[in-house]
């Protein structure tokens, strides 16, 4: 079966943390609204009477439609052997998801911490003091988290000794802050070395080789992961 992926196009969002995914797990998959497809998105949506996604991404799959990032990553994890085969063992990634998928929600309201509908340069200065707190107490914390976790392991992967979707999702976290606060990264990844490693071997994944050098993995720039070099401080 090819799965369908619906997600907004040109923005790679929440939506590549599932295509990491698919892609790592060699998943046939098929992208539903891109290029000339985009205005499909949103009538598919709206005619979705069952089980209706609040919003993208969601999958469709075996006469499903499965939405939210962690609930799909969920599925795909139990389904093609990218978590852990015990139920422990699942529910601990499950957990490590959601803790990024917080954390994702949080870099996104540095830029837009009064009204995601509106422009940056109208909450400038409620962004300016919610990136201040994001970049001195809240990814210490949450970087700091992983870390630990990291540390207590038994290998450099975060739930045994072969990757899980959760690593996928944590390479992608790193790679949005490194691009909306490469400073403030610079300075807190002297102290965070086994996430460092974790990126790089990620990065590095065969699986994951032609998918990364293609044109089909998108930029930063627009979404959640956003550089405004006001915002950002070492």
């Amino acid at each position: 079966m090819t799965y369908e992926l619906w997600y907004w196009d040109g923005l790679p969002g929440r939506g590549e943390f599932v295509r990491l995914a698919l892609e790592a797990g060699r998943i046939p998959y098929r992208e539903c609204a891109r290029g000339k497809d985009a205005g499909r998105l949103q009538p598919d949506m709206a005619a979705r009477r069952e089980q209706p996604p609040f919003a993208p991404p969601y999958l469709v799959a075996e006469g499903m439609t499965i939405a939210q990032t962690a609930n799909i990553l969920l599925f795909l994890g139990q389904r093609h052997g990218l978590a852990p085969r015990t139920l422990k063992g699942r529910l601990w990634v499950h957990q490590l998801q959601l803790t990024i998928a917080d954390m994702v929600a949080e870099a996104h309201d540095t830029h837009h911490p009064i009204d995601p509908g509106d422009y940056y340069e109208a909450q400038k200065g409620p962004a300016a003091k919610r990136a201040r707190a994001f970049r001195e107490s809240r990814m210490p914390k949450f970087l700091g988290y992983f870390e630990r976790v990291l540390e207590g392991g038994a290998s450099a992967w975060l739930a045994g000794r072969r990757w899980t979707y959760a690593d996928l999702s944590l390479f992608q976290l790193l790679e949005g802050l490194r691009f909306a606060f490469p400073r403030r990264m610079a300075t807190l990844e002297p102290e965070l070395p086994r996430l460092v490693a974790l990126r790089d071997a990620v990065a590095t994944l065969p699986e994951l080789k032609a998918y990364l050098g293609s044109k089909r993995r998108l930029d930063f720039g627009e979404g959640i992961f956003r550089h405004y070099p006001e915002l950002d401080k070492p």
